[in-house]
């Protein structure tokens, strides 16, 4: 379903009582691809990864978007409950990068977990940050995420950097962090042609998947260019545009090397 921004931008106080807000850049609201069941996906806005393939490049800059409350949120997927209730689905946080609002999207899934909705985060880990600060206010928020769908761009570290212009040090921490606290998570990695589709770099990234003890799934995304008119939108020029997706016979490769070291036999929560 299309996505389209909510309406009603709110912020401020309310009752003497600070309200926290958030920066949003749409919401999809019978999403299939994202987390179990139909779901009602929130994309924030801000993130600090360039990613060469995005495809919500309107996503990128920070402060910007729709200033949103939590009820609002709330207030509007209340209308999508029976198609979320009969195929167990619930709300999905992208982005953007999610945790860059932290503090407002512990708020939203509080709120969704009063109600009994399933919560879940997609991130790349790209803000991850072992300040005790950040990590008090992440383990706060992993006390209300029923899912984390985490985003492994690439293995090798440089050129993990020239795909998105940052080192992927402190992701493979964030994914080994919700590992150690038992968060369960769906471990997604897009398969592009002549970057990440080779068969040293998703043997090495199969086997650090293979060292996490709380992976439920294993989502292989193959490349496409559904986004390249954001970029043309924005002004700015694709670097794939040379690139095509990538064979089902790579696709089929690509997840049993991911997956030749996992057990996945982890519950669903």
């Amino acid at each position: 379903m299309k996505q389209t921004p909510l309406l009603t931008p709110l912020s401020g106080e309310s009752g003497g009582f600070f309200m926290v807000t958030g920066n949003i850049h749409s919401v999809e609201t019978c999403g299939t691809v994202d987390g179990p069941g139909i779901r009602y996906i929130v994309f924030t806005q801000g993130c600090m990864l360039r990613c060469q393939y995005c495809h919500n490049a309107d996503t990128w800059s920070i402060g910007t978007g729709k200033n949103v409350t939590v009820d609002e949120i709330v207030n509007d997927l209340e209308s999508y409950r029976p198609f979320m209730d009969a195929s167990g689905g619930g709300i999905t946080v992208s982005g953007g990068e999610p945790l860059f609002q932290i503090p407002f999207v512990t708020e939203l899934f509080k709120a969704c977990k009063k109600k009994g909705i399933h919560t879940t985060i997609d991130s790349s880990g790209g803000c991850f940050s072992e300040r005790p600060e950040f990590l008090a206010q992440l383990d706060e928020l992993l006390e209300y995420t029923d899912l984390i769908l985490v985003d492994l761009k690439h293995i090798d570290r440089e050129k993990h950097k020239r795909l998105t212009g940052k080192y992927n040090d402190h992701i493979l921490k964030f994914a080994q962090y919700l590992s150690d606290k038992n968060v369960p998570v769906w471990i997604r990695h897009v398969l592009v042609p002549g970057i990440t589709d080779f068969d040293e770099y998703l043997e090495k990234l199969g086997e650090f998947i293979g060292t996490l003890k709380n992976v439920q799934k294993v989502e292989v995304l193959p490349y496409h260019k559904l986004g390249v008119y954001k970029w043309e939108t924005l002004g700015l020029k694709y670097p794939l545009e040379d690139t095509e997706p990538p064979s089902d016979e790579r696709v089929e490769n690509a997840y049993k090397l991911l997956t030749k070291h996992l057990n996945l036999s982890v519950p669903a929560k």
